[in-house]
């Protein structure tokens, strides 16, 4: 699957497996999550990088880019009966601006468009639920760690 450009600047390059994609992803996953990871345990870094690996070689990432800059990453999978949308890491620099419901808003009218269903999940004490909830997604289970959240496909 791939993920089309969202005028009139913002363009979701799929990164490979060169390690400089590789190193970009972690450093926009430590950058984004190590806050929130903190809070509950200390940072590990071979542990974190390990569980990155290991995520980066079962779905695609795609960069984020606004004109040049590099905002962040994120993955958008279809699956046969949903579209799982994860590994959403904005760069601080780039929270809080209206960046993460732009690329969320343009995620969703993807999945729409194949009128499936999105899942997600996230670390429940991340405030970013909230952007979730007001996109219309609804918790659907919880772990101790995890929110997990869908919402469902609105027609075009």
């Amino acid at each position: 699957m791939e993920l089309p450009d969202l005028p009139p600047d913002m363009k979701f390059p799929r990164l490979g497996s060169d390690p400089g994609d590789i190193a970009f992803a972690f450093e926009a996953k430590r950058a984004a999550m190590g806050p929130h990871i903190i809070k509950r345990w200390p940072w590990d870094e071979a542990f974190q990088r390990d569980l990155h690996e290991r995520h980066y070689s079962e779905k695609p990432f795609f960069e984020i880019r606004r004109s040049e800059q590099r905002l962040g990453t994120l993955s958008l999978q279809r699956q046969s009966d949903h579209v799982r949308f994860g590994e959403f890491y904005l760069f601080p620099e780039h929270q809080g601006q209206g960046a993460g419901s732009t690329i969320l808003a343009h995620c969703l009218a993807v999945a729409d468009s194949l009128q499936l269903p999105v899942r997600l999940e996230y670390l429940h004490w991340n405030p970013v639920g909230s952007l979730y909830r007001r996109y219309g997604f609804k918790e659907i289970s919880r772990s101790e760690i995890h929110c997990f959240m869908q919402r469902e496909a609105v027609g075009l």
